[in-house]
């Protein structure tokens, strides 16, 4: 990606429905309209199934639109209500609630005409009386349970004179019969078809699903009247089962819930999960959002879908000339495969994933964290998704193996290598040895491997303050368990930014340290400042006094300060070795000399140098 990315401010997509068609399911929504719109099919219920965050809402949002734009111009027009059982209050209940929806609308379209009108209000307010009257019962039990008396103006409004409530036989053919005639009033001749869009079914509890697809089946379906119910089949099968405490159906075998529900809904079409060129066309969509204006946008989305009925490659696409999107189309193609995969063509899942990327950026900039957001996007699928592999980088920031853990991981990605390499052995956890001994790595495994080839490589330094960050975020604790409790109270305090903390060991408690600890405690120092340079100035300052007080561990100390590369000396760190006794490091001091960056680095250790002669 550019190198120029900035994350000045936050933003962030709605979870809220889409309006916008990002995923070709107009194409759902156009076919069940064509059945809405068949006369053979009246009254018809269908079904629109698919998981939690798979688009069942904007497909009712594009039915929606769709039913508007084709009764248009016709002479008589299509009524639209739209239901969500899962809001409605339970003290109601949900089958006088969706009827009570059903009626609201239509009472809107009266004709203004008197003529018309009287009648029409007539057999309105007889069946919003019988609607009433099961409000009633629904409150009597509620206040009964709750050992509350309901207000006496509370039982007068809902009472009527007709006590034939909804939960009777003769209730529910009566109202049915009603209702068949009100929509042949006069006052709604102008009506053709009513159309109720039904949504998240699948969140309710197994009463409320049941109710309302009794509404549905027993009051409700008759000519003039269609419906479209948009949940997770198998969860309304599921609460249909717990409802009526059917036994689970044979192996390939469908249960009584099933036959339940295909009895209501004729046919339900399943939502389609996100290909991968869907997926890649989604991401760069939600990218561009914001970066272009609303008629260029509509005209990427149309340009995205004509690829899609084409079997086309979004490389294909043809990007507007005045708006720089090939950071868009970047991201979106190094995303791609690792989330199509995990995700599963989930949208909802894929849009949050997102958006926990954005907070991610913006928290990390506000603190100082300069990192690009591929290389943030990069270490979020491994927090996210790979949360085994997170742990074990976690592990690495915290034993100061990062650097070399990862140069080691890009070794094998660039060899072509995958999986496990029976070869190398993973650093262990256990203690170091006295002896001085380099680390041996690899041992990854094959998610990691694959992990790994997504761009951009990694540097340790870079990324070991957004991965402390990410430890916060998860509320893990950075320790090097394969050091000893003792030596993890004085490794924190040596490398501390608080001078308190530093002063707090004496030179006195670390020259009585035995020699394997000692020498445990420096190569933790050596590897703790080569992946977080905000403690090189403090670590190597530790290092040069304990080999100061412990001349025999000499060795270590040198190994553990050639763990500090050059390029990443800092000026003030090559100062602290102006002193006599410091002189036995020259060969390190040359080491950084001949691979420094930085001249001020160069003048700063020749004039070390020139003090030790």
């Amino acid at each position: 990606m550019a190198d120029d990315v900035e994350v000045d401010s936050l933003s962030l997509w709605s979870d809220e429905p889409a309006s916008t068609d990002l995923l070709s399911f107009n194409a759902v929504a156009e076919t069940i309209a064509d059945a809405l719109f068949d006369e053979k099919l009246n009254p018809i219920a269908l079904g629109v199934s698919g998981s939690w965050g798979s688009g069942k809402t904007t497909v009712l949002n594009l039915i929606d639109a769709q039913v508007t734009l084709r009764s248009a111009d016709e002479e008589k027009s299509v009524l639209v209500v739209r239901a969500d059982p899962w809001r409605y209050d339970p003290s109601v209940g949900p089958k006088e609630s969706l009827i009570s929806e059903v009626l609201a609308a239509l009472s809107k379209e009266f004709s203004d005409a008197d003529a018309v009108g009287k009648t029409a209000g007539d057999a309105f307010k007889k069946l919003v009386k019988r609607v009433n009257w099961a409000k009633a019962l629904k409150l009597a039990a509620r206040t009964s349970l709750t050992l509350q008396l309901p207000k006496l103006d509370d039982v007068l409004d809902l009472v009527s004179d007709t006590p034939e409530s909804l939960d009777s036989v003769k209730g529910m053919m009566a109202f049915r019969e009603e209702f068949r005639a009100f929509l042949q009033e006069p006052a709604l001749a102008h009506v053709a078809q009513v159309v109720v869009l039904v949504d998240d079914l699948d969140r309710c509890l197994p009463d409320t699903v049941v109710e309302t697809l009794e509404a549905i089946r027993l009051f409700l379906s008759v000519e003039g009247m269609s419906f479209v119910i948009a949940a997770d089949e198998e969860r309304v099968a599921d609460a249909i089962q717990q409802k009526l405490k059917t036994p689970n159906a044979p192996n390939e075998e469908e249960g009584v819930a099933s036959l339940y529900l295909h009895k209501i809904v004729q046919t339900t079409i399943p939502l389609p999960a996100l290909s991968y060129f869907d997926t890649r066309a989604y991401l760069f969509l939600l990218l561009a959002q914001s970066k272009v204006p609303s008629e260029t946008y509509d005209q990427l989305v149309l340009d995205c879908s004509a690829l899609r009925v084409g079997a086309g490659s979004l490389d294909d696409l043809t990007l507007p000339d005045e708006y720089d999107l090939s950071l868009e189309v970047a991201t979106a193609s190094r995303l791609t495969p690792i989330l199509y995969e995990k995700f599963k063509g989930n949208p909802r899942r894929i849009k949050r994933f997102m958006n926990d990327l954005n907070v991610r950026s913006s928290v990390a900039s506000k603190r100082g964290i300069k990192l690009e957001a591929d290389a943030i996007a990069k270490l979020m699928v491994l927090e996210k998704l790979l949360d085994g592999d997170f742990t074990t980088v976690l592990n690495w920031l915290a034993k100061g193996q990062l650097r070399p853990q990862l140069e080691a991981l890009e070794k094998v990605r660039t060899s072509g290598a995958g999986g496990e390499d029976r070869d190398a052995k993973p650093v262990k956890a256990g203690k170091q040895p006295v002896e001085p001994k380099e680390d041996t790595l690899g041992g990854f495994s094959a998610t990691m491997v694959r992990w790994a080839k997504l761009p951009p490589a990694l540097d340790a330094t870079a990324v070991s303050g957004y991965l402390t960050l990410a430890a916060a975020f998860k509320g893990r604790q950075l320790v090097d368990e394969s050091l000893p409790e003792q030596l993890r109270d004085i490794a924190a305090a040596l490398t501390s930014s608080s001078q308190i903390d530093r002063t707090s060991v004496k030179d006195e408690e670390l020259k009585e340290m035995p020699l394997g600890d000692v020498t445990e405690l420096l190569l933790h120092l050596g590897r703790r400042m080569q992946d977080d340079p905000s403690v090189q100035l403090n670590t190597v300052n530790a290092i040069l006094t304990l080999a100061k007080l412990h001349p025999q561990a000499m060795a270590t100390a040198k190994i553990a300060l050639s763990k500090l590369p050059a390029q990443e000396v800092a000026t003030p760190t090559a100062l602290l070795f102006d002193t006599g006794s410091s002189q036995q490091f020259e060969d390190i001091l040359t080491s950084w000399k001949n691979g420094a960056q930085d001249d001020r680095l160069v003048k700063a250790i020749d004039s070390v140098a020139k003090g030790w002669s």
